[in-house]
């Protein structure tokens, strides 16, 4: 398994370490529930250094990256960063991604860790026009503190005037004494937060000086577990869970990150065109379960309008669950039909052969303070 430049430092802290996507990472340092009520409360610091990072130089970068991807590139300013995916031919995802626009000739993708080599292949098939593309996901670490005291701790350790740094923008900028480093105010947890960009022999320096500055004001180093109970408290998709290469972004709840009136063609387009066109079948909603139980990911979802000797058939499928640190509630997310996905609608969630009854809800799960 491969090795974040941050691996002795987990060891340091007793972290219990687990394998995710070819990667040997941190599952949990104390707790899953300390560390995430740690990033809701004050901070907490991630590793997430084994996330993907492809470069696009040259004069036709960004008509490239407009064709690869659904958000419109076109429409966000140099220092400004967007949530996008790539999709296929058929309209289904690829991937989620972060398009990072520096200028119109340097842009950087942030991919999945799981999805790396898929994706690379997928885009270096694509390739058009006058752009050098280069993986450069062994040349950076990625630290991200988040929570709504990042901001406290992170401005004693930069020579930026992070306060001006607005959500979704991101500056080159010296952390911990660390030189040219990337400051995106970005996240994967609900909370205001960072990832920071740096070298791998960079990246310990960091860790620790933030760590060090953080922890007498509550924070915690925090490992997958807890970055999967945060994100999903948000209703933030996942891949391989709420999204995949079977799953279109209408049905994902992602049409906003589709912008097909770009001005131009890209991969796609014409099967979500014609997707949208036909109208949803099914959509990826949030429940709450009302019955004691904890869904997890491929529990089957059934209506409860059946009469008792009626033939039982499925609605849908769980695509994640857990019990809420935030809410103290058992809450997942799955697909249904359109048709039975309004909130305040009653469902069963098989539960090991169980029918445990759930509402579906509005999401987010959680509001930020």
């Amino acid at each position: 398994m491969k090795h974040t430049s941050l691996y002795n430092e987990h060891i340091k802290l007793k972290a219990r370490m687990v394998e995710f996507g070819g990667w040997e990472m941190p599952v949990l340092y104390t707790g899953v529930i300390e560390e995430h009520l740690a990033v809701r409360n004050s901070a907490g610091i991630f590793d997430v250094s084994h996330m993907g990072e492809f470069e696009f130089r040259g004069p036709d970068a960004l008509a490239f990256v407009q064709y690869l991807t659904t958000n419109d590139i076109s429409k966000i300013e140099n220092g400004q960063a967007v949530y996008s995916l790539l999709c296929n031919e058929k309209g289904t995802i690829v991937d989620d991604i972060i398009v990072y626009r520096f200028n119109p000739e340097h842009i950087l993708l942030v991919v999945n860790a799981s999805n790396i080599e898929k994706d690379w292949a997928w885009v270096t098939s694509h390739k058009k026009g006058n752009v050098e593309l280069k993986n450069m996901s062994d040349d950076y670490a990625l630290i991200a503190l988040q929570g709504p005291k990042a901001a406290e701790i992170l401005r004693h350790e930069t020579n930026a005037d992070i306060g001006s740094l607005k959500t979704f923008y991101f500056i080159r900028a010296s952390v911990c004494g660390v030189k040219d480093c990337i400051i995106a105010r970005t996240g994967y947890t609900g909370e205001d937060g960072f990832e920071i960009f740096t070298k791998p022999q960079g990246a310990p320096q960091v860790w620790m000086g933030l760590i060090e500055k953080g922890r007498p004001i509550g924070l915690e180093a925090a490992g997958l577990g807890a970055r999967d109970t945060l994100r999903l408290e948000m209703k933030y998709s996942l891949y391989g869970h709420e999204i995949n290469d079977e799953t279109n972004p209408l049905d994902a709840g992602l049409g906003w990150v589709v912008k097909l009136n770009k001005g131009c063609d890209f991969v796609g387009k014409s099967a979500i065109e014609k997707i949208k066109a036909e109208g949803l079948k099914r959509k990826c909603i949030g429940f709450q379960m009302v019955d004691a139980g904890i869904p997890r990911q491929g529990y089957k979802i059934y209506p409860t309008h059946q009469r008792t000797n009626a033939p039982t058939h499925e609605l849908g499928f769980v695509c994640s669950g857990t019990m809420s640190p935030s809410l103290n509630k058992a809450i997942g997310t799955g697909y249904v039909p359109v048709k039975d996905s309004k909130p305040g609608s009653k469902i069963f969630i098989d539960i090991r052969g169980s029918k445990r009854l759930a509402e579906i809800v509005e999401t987010p799960f959680y509001k930020r303070r």
